[in-house]
């Protein structure tokens, strides 16, 4: 059993408020298809999580996806036994790509289809949003969407999939510390109508600064960004660029 797990990228990402707690966005995210990570779940003599582990087992989106799905549901945890879920990464971590979301997502996708537990994709984003906003996005698979509030609300936006390319440059960029650079030195939430019109377009005629409102809180906590800034539209809290081919 396996599942492609997708990287995005945010054509435009606006912060529209804040509510307290979190920044409200409004953002257009589109599937990237040719990078991907793979989650695959096989016979084992026991249960476990194992692969590209970059941290704690218990910080890993998979894991935390697996815990709030037993904690929900204990039964399934005996469909779990003598399986092992293996983690195949190729989506560059702290990098705006969704890596960690989309894995989670399609963990809970697979484990939804091949256990019979046959959720609806409401309920399997109750359960993502307890491990990332992201999440959501991930879960209904759209190529295109619309994305607000904190990242769980998804509208699907129809409109031709671009062939996107992206570069990743060796720079780990926080989002938490993106967000909260934005929030002490650029917070300037405004409306936006950018979710009306097509990615294509947005990208003709916007420039990278005015379609991502984290762009220069990332590239003052992290200067190095500036030589990378040739390479394309910026995607999330970065540090990925990417083009149309």
């Amino acid at each position: 059993m396996k599942i492609k797990a997708y990287a995005k990228v945010n054509i435009f990402l606006k912060i529209v408020g804040h509510d307290g707690y979190y920044h409200l966005i409004k953002s257009r995210f589109m599937k990237v298809k040719n990078l991907y990570d793979e989650i695959e779940i096989v016979e084992a003599e026991k249960f476990n999580i194992t692969g590209d582990i970059n941290c704690v087992l218990r910080d890993n989106t998979v894991f935390r996806a697996y815990v709030e799905l037993t904690k929900e549901y204990p039964d399934i945890k005996k469909w779990f036994i003598g399986k092992e879920i293996k983690i195949h990464k190729n989506i560059p971590e702290m990098a705006g790509l969704g890596g960690g979301s989309s894995d989670a997502a399609a963990f809970l996708r697979l484990v939804n289809k091949e256990s019979g537990l046959n959720l609806d994709n409401e309920k399997l984003c109750e359960i993502g949003k307890k491990i990332g906003s992201d999440v959501a996005f991930f879960i209904y698979d759209y190529d295109s969407a619309n994305v607000y509030g904190r990242g769980d609300i998804v509208e699907k936006y129809d409109e031709e999939p671009l062939n996107i390319e992206v570069f990743t440059p060796p720079i780990e960029c926080s989002t938490p510390a993106v967000y909260k650079e934005y929030k002490e030195r650029f917070f300037n939430p405004k409306e936006t109508d950018f979710d009306k019109y097509d990615s294509k377009e947005l990208l003709q005629k916007h420039s990278p600064t005015e379609l991502n409102d984290l762009f220069r809180p990332a590239l003052s906590l992290y200067p190095d960004l500036h030589k990378y800034t040739d390479k394309g539209f910026f995607t999330g809290s970065g540090s990925s660029f990417f083009r149309v081919l």
